[in-house]
């Protein structure tokens, strides 16, 4: 079979050089193309062609500066790309080379147009969702097949899949950070994938989809389908952050309630003879009503992300049990993840004649799944946990100098390392997480540290033109309305061009301002929406240290990128 020749002239970048070689042949096993790489650095060369393999290639790619050495394999047909462009997206570079005749020939029904439909969603509902979202519709596109996306966001679901379009397809592909409900797909072919790879290759996502999508079991009407073998690979992260997600509108709607209280009656708000009777009907709603679901919802959700909705009963008894024991939103994690799992074993092992299995769902698995959770939180799980919560509580809220220092740093930090990825949201669920105890400093550290990253690249491409290429000078305005709302994500596509300068950079801007919103005591009591929620009374205090510590870290970060990253070959010299 002929191949594909690429040598990479890294020189310098001997590191960058071995990851691209290593992007590129993982692209080219995504599409079933041999390859062979050479990556030429100022140390040697690794994996050398030799030029009497030129017979065997079908073309050269080249990639690396102009001056990349490209004499030893006359009359092949060549391509150029970048160091940046192939370490951005290999997929897209090597489907601008030529293929073989031969190799469209064994594949002639990746060609062909099909039917997709798809759903898209992240904890958050806001950025990941709709990048995957158009990801996937503009890979579709250049692939030749039809598409349809349902976006299930912060909002509610848009562009609903309708049942003629989901019987129309030939694939459903679920590209999700958090559990979808996959009971309307039964006897649909399913691929699951997180939003990442439909955002960074979309393409290569769709061929794997196609080649390891399997059938969802499960009748199109029941109560429970039965997973399809791709469901399986959902870890507990997944179930843990459609938890976050399904916890996050509580949290918001109490917070910001709690706040509206205090800034009605002042610091006597609960009491209605003190405060006034609006301000204590504000405070019951938000601090006995929102808050004290936070819990019951982060369990219930996890549960159902493992168990369906079998396990939403369970769940929210479980988280509820917690809330009560003291065990807080610790508690509720071990809740879900005991209902939810418990309640997966019982319908598994369960086996009752098919004239009563519609009892299952609706009767007996939240009977036992919910006595089994209810009986290990009281009995065994309750009181251990409560007391952990306990100990963490006095640990932040008795935090001064360096141990403030470092907390901040550290959730600063893990926001910026992949921006929206399991580690920023790590960070984002422990700090949502604390909110239900009364515990708002890391909230503050989290949400500042977070909306670093997009502010600096803007202020970055301002300062220092040169060091970026047109497009993303252009993309600087809308970085820095993002960065203004908390959306981490905006600072992707200038991390993807040159990550090994520009995330080291991020983190160290986000972590600074973290550790000055901790050691400030700055408190956010809201999960979400960046310097818009300062005008809300109450709702952030120490505004003077949060404003500070977030220009302190978008500067610092802005900083670095211009002393670390080249000037682009497309940017003005002199700028």
């Amino acid at each position: 079979m002929a191949k594909l020749l690429a040598v990479v002239a890294a020189g310098e970048a001997s590191v960058p050089g071995v990851l691209a070689a290593e992007a590129l042949r993982s692209a080219a096993r995504t599409r079933r193309r041999a390859i062979e790489v050479e990556v030429r650095t100022a140390d040697g060369v690794l994996n050398p062609l030799d030029p009497a393999q030129a017979g065997a290639g079908d073309a050269l790619l080249l990639v690396g500066p102009a001056s990349n050495d490209d004499d030893r394999f006359p009359g092949l047909p060549r391509a150029s790309a970048s160091l940046e462009q192939v370490l951005t997206d290999a997929g897209a570079v090597l489907d601008g080379v030529p293929a073989p005749a031969e190799v469209a020939a064994e594949a002639p029904a990746a060609a062909a147009s099909r039917r997709i439909v798809a759903v898209t969603s992240c904890p958050t509902g806001i950025a990941h969702t709709f990048m995957a979202a158009e990801g996937l519709q503009a890979s579709a596109k250049a692939l030749g097949h039809a598409i349809r996306v349902e976006t299930q966001g912060s909002v509610g679901a848009r562009d609903t899949l309708t049942p003629e379009e989901i019987a129309a397809a030939d694939l459903v592909l679920i590209a999700a950070d958090r559990q979808v409900e996959l009971g309307r797909f039964a006897g649909k072919r399913v691929f699951l994938s997180g939003t990442k790879p439909a955002i960074n290759d979309g393409k290569a996502l769709i061929g794997r989809a196609f080649a390891e999508a399997a059938v969802q079991g499960g009748a199109a009407t029941g109560a429970t389908a039965a997973a399809a073998p791709a469901e399986k690979k959902a870890g507990p992260y997944r179930h843990l952050m459609t938890g976050v997600s399904f916890m996050l509108p509580f949290v918001v709607a109490g917070g910001l309630l709690i706040a509206l209280a205090f800034a009605v009656g002042g610091i006597d708000a609960a009491d209605p003879a003190r405060g006034g009777r609006l301000a204590a009907a504000l405070f019951e709603i938000g601090a006995r009503g929102a808050f004290a679901l936070i819990v019951p919802a982060l369990a219930g959700y996890i549960a159902f992300s493992i168990a369906d909705r079998p396990g939403l009963a369970p769940g929210m008894v479980g988280g509820m049990l917690a809330a009560g024991l003291g065990a807080g939103f610790l508690g509720g994690i071990a809740a879900g993840f005991i209902a939810g799992y418990g309640t997966d074993w019982l319908n598994r092992h369960i086996r009752l004649p098919r004239n009563l299995e519609g009892l299952k769902p609706v009767l007996i698995l939240p009977l036992l799944g919910t006595l089994l959770t209810g009986l290990l939180m009281v009995f065994v799980v309750g009181v251990p946990v409560a007391a952990i919560l306990a100990g963490l509580t006095d640990w932040l809220r008795g935090m001064q100098g360096g141990s403030a220092v470092l907390l901040g740093l550290l959730l600063g930090g893990m926001m910026a390392v992949d921006m929206g990825g399991p580690v920023n949201k790590a960070a984002y669920a422990f700090s949502v997480g604390l909110l239900a105890s009364q515990i708002y400093t890391p909230m503050a550290a989290t949400m500042v540290g977070g909306m670093v990253p997009p502010l600096a690249v803007a202020l970055a491409t301002r300062l220092f033109p040169a060091r970026f290429a047109a497009e993303e000078r252009e993309a600087g305005a809308a970085a820095a309305v993002l960065g203004l709302a908390f959306i981490t994500e905006g600072a992707i596509p200038f991390a993807a061009r040159d990550p090994f300068r520009v995330i080291p950079c991020m983190v160290a801007g986000a972590a600074l301002a973290g550790a000055i919103c901790m050691v400030a005591g700055a408190e956010f009591r809201v999960p979400h929406g960046g310097l818009f929620v300062l005008p809300i009374p109450n709702a952030v205090t120490h505004i003077l240290a949060v404003v500070l510590a977030l220009l302190a870290g978008t500067v610092l970060s802005a900083v670095l990128l211009g002393l670390t990253k080249r000037h682009s070959p497309v940017a003005p010299s002199a700028a």
